[in-house]
């Protein structure tokens, strides 16, 4: 997580958002509080984006009337007791943000909501269009005005387009759907809100995540729920749809499934169904980004049926075997490195012991948007635990390396600290490109990886030594599980444009 909060604190890599959203089960109105599930989601969500934070709920389709509360900063500070108690609901969407495309300004905070003929929708949006420009002309061509800088907007208004074959029998939200995706194919995950239901959606190369999660009555987490499609049953409370699955233990919600690439979801108080699958063209691969593992994932969550955790430590045992070195213990920069530090350490049988000293109330400055607070972050984030590594030769576990401006100086401190030799393991490949799919990498220029090769690197940064894992490796290291956990039919592929230049789509801006 060094770098990766390198990322943020060097200004580098940053995830665009999270989506959450929740319909209760049964008879409405419920007794269940979905706005406080939604904000509870989002607070479990709160890696993905620390800018500004929105929900709305709705009473259902007899009441067009949508509750809605959005604010900037952190989710805890954007909705207190008061204010969720002004958007109770039966189903309802939220949304957390770090902008890749639009400014960081309270207009752009989503969910977005529009009049339409057949009533209001609310749209949340996890990703970034590879064809945003073309699609904003063609939008404001129609005589639409846009009011942000957000292709999340371009998106919802897309919804309001009635559908080439128009709506003989009234609304037809699966058709406007279908239509969007086949408008611009990645990279976007949705959630719907439109009258009594939720629909989420995912893009046809399935580059961000999302899945589902089903509301309990009395069980744990771990309690198994057959994948496929369901019915509200006596204890299901509701359902859920979220980025990531690792917020559902707090919600005392079982992890349900994944929706599938290209999948569109249909989620109601009866249950969830599958509408359909927009197949990719050419018969592609699947093009999720891999970058959800090696950082931007909390590791407790659940993608292509493996546990994220599990995919580091792996990496880190990968890394062992291609980078081997002589030393006498091997650490981690806290906190998303810690998995793969542990399994090079298993691997290569060196001593796991802690070097660094975390101070947990600066803030992630991986997800601060301004380039002054990252770099006051890193000054302030770690101290040395001198006493476990004086006079040692350390392994230092990093989990990337983007624009070097973090990494350098905990090097510093180490040997400052009386570190003999400081060896640096990257458990991923170097980050020579551009992401224009929803995360916010730098210009080629500034990726240290464009400018330096390892052995340079090494002495710009003050190492001992640097080596990165091979992109062989990360894959490896990544399809290892799903091959073990997951039906296949959907096919298994990765977006790697990052490390190798090789975009799954064309872009077109």
């Amino acid at each position: 997580m060094a770098e990766m909060a390198a990322l943020v604190e060097e200004g580098g890599l940053e995830e665009k958002c999270g989506v959450f959203a929740c319909v209760a089960a049964g008879d409405w109105p419920t007794q269940l509080d979905v706005a406080h599930v939604i904000c509870l989601g989002l607070v479990g969500l709160q890696h993905r984006g620390q800018e500004s934070a929105g929900i709305v709920t709705s009473r259902g389709k007899e009441d067009d009337i949508l509750a809605r509360h959005k604010g900037m900063g952190m989710v805890s500070t954007i909705f207190t007791d008061e204010t969720l108690a002004k958007i109770k609901g039966n189903l309802g969407i939220g949304h957390t943000r770090y902008s890749t495309a639009g400014f960081s300004e309270l207009v752009n905070c989503q969910p977005f909501v529009v009049d339409t003929i057949h009533g209001k929708i609310a749209v949340a949006h996890n990703g970034e269009l590879v064809n945003a420009g073309p699609l904003r002309k063609k939008v404001m061509k129609r005589g639409i005005g846009l009011s942000t800088g957000s292709d999340s907007e371009v998106i919802t208004q897309l919804l309001c387009s009635i559908p080439p074959d128009g709506e003989p029998d009234g609304p037809d939200w699966q058709a406007r759907i279908r239509n969007l995706m086949n408008e611009t194919l990645m990279s976007y995950s949705l959630v719907i809100m439109t009258g009594e239901c939720l629909y989420a959606v995912r893009d046809p190369y399935g580059n961000r995540p999302l899945c589902i999660g089903k509301l309990m009555s009395g069980i744990s987490y771990n309690s198994p729920v057959k994948n496929g499609y369901d019915h509200a049953s006596e204890d299901a409370e509701g359902w859920v749809v979220s980025s990531e699955s690792c917020s559902f233990q707090s919600l005392g919600a079982a992890y349900y499934r994944e929706v599938e690439p290209g999948e569109i979801v249909k989620v109601t108080k009866h249950g969830v169904e599958s509408v359909c699958i927009i197949p990719r063209p050419n018969q592609d691969p699947p093009a999720f980004c891999i970058f959800e593992y090696v950082y931007f994932a909390r590791a407790d969550s659940i993608m292509e049926g493996q546990m994220v955790y599990s995919v580091r430590m792996r990496c880190g045992q990968q890394l062992a075997k291609e980078a081997p070195v002589e030393a006498d213990l091997v650490s981690t920069v806290p906190e998303s490195a810690t998995p793969a530090a542990m399994g090079y350490s298993q691997q290569s049988g060196i001593p796991y012991v802690e070097v660094l000293n975390k101070n947990r109330y600066v803030g992630r400055t991986f997800i601060q948007p301004n380039t002054r607070l990252r770099q006051l972050g890193v000054a302030k984030k770690f101290g040395a635990l001198a006493e476990n590594f004086k006079g040692k030769r350390i392994v230092l576990i990093d989990d990337s390396i983007v624009r070097g401006n973090t990494i350098g100086p905990i090097i510093k401190l180490l040997f400052a600290a009386g570190a003999k030799e400081v060896h640096i393991r990257v458990a991923s490949p170097p980050v020579k490109n551009p992401c224009y799919m929803g995360i916010n990498i730098p210009t080629k220029e500034e990726l240290i990886a464009n400018r330096l090769e390892a052995p340079k690197l090494a002495e710009y940064l003050g190492a001992t030594s640097v080596v990165y894992l091979t992109v062989e490796g990360l894959i490896s290291a990544v399809r290892e599980g799903i091959q073990h956990s997951k039906d296949n039919s959907n096919g298994v592929g990765h977006c790697t444009a990052c490390l190798t230049g090789k975009y799954p789509v064309e872009l077109d801006w």
